[in-house]
């Protein structure tokens, strides 16, 4: 049985804080791969600012080629909109009915929030959660707190966001060095961001 991670995000554009984290969980956590799931844009809420979903998905899969337990994933490209977590992980389970027991990848900030996800319960009747730490505010749930699902995982805390790297680069500052080599290549030859 495969155990693999689900690390989603728009990645726009995934940096060496998203690798950081994704590597720390393969490498110190009982999972044998981490899937970045590469959210698509919703056609509800179009950002000028988030790039095309496959202009995404090529910089994360530039950033993992060296990796052989990191991989890049369109799972989410084709399923309907808005998506929900918990659609996702029932498509995988349809698409990968054996060989693959899948987890998610969460922010102790996503933690703190997730009771108010679609069918939270069920994500977690059936998956196991993995959590890095975040710096933010509030509190994670009582019922949470020492759940047999929940796993910390000690990874770094990162403090990079792609915000801030598209806003820098944007005002001429050198963010090369947040960012995987191959995808800060990919992104000054296409011009992101600028």
């Amino acid at each position: 049985m495969k155990k693999v991670g689900l690390y989603f995000g728009t990645f726009n554009p995934i940096h060496i804080g998203h690798l950081a984290i994704a590597n720390h969980m393969v490498e110190f956590s009982d999972l044998d791969e981490v899937w970045f799931v590469v959210t698509p844009q919703s056609p509800f809420k179009a950002k000028k600012s988030l790039l095309d979903n496959h202009q995404r998905f090529d910089m994360v899969y530039e950033a993992t080629k060296g990796y052989d337990k990191l991989k890049p994933s369109t799972i989410e490209f084709n399923l309907p909109q808005p998506n929900y977590t918990i659609n996702t992980l029932v498509h995988l389970g349809e698409k990968y009915p054996e060989g693959y027991d899948f987890s998610l990848i969460m922010g102790e900030d996503n933690l703190k929030s997730f009771h108010k996800w679609k069918n939270y319960e069920m994500i977690l009747d059936l998956h196991h959660l993995y959590v890095y730490p975040r710096i933010s505010k509030g509190a994670v749930e009582h019922q949470f707190k020492d759940h047999k699902k929940i796993h910390r995982v000690n990874a770094p805390i990162m403090e990079i966001s792609s915000t801030f790297i598209r806003k820098e680069h944007k005002n001429g500052k050198n963010i090369k060095p947040l960012l995987p080599v191959e995808v800060w290549k990919y992104m000054d030859e296409m011009n992101f961001y600028r």
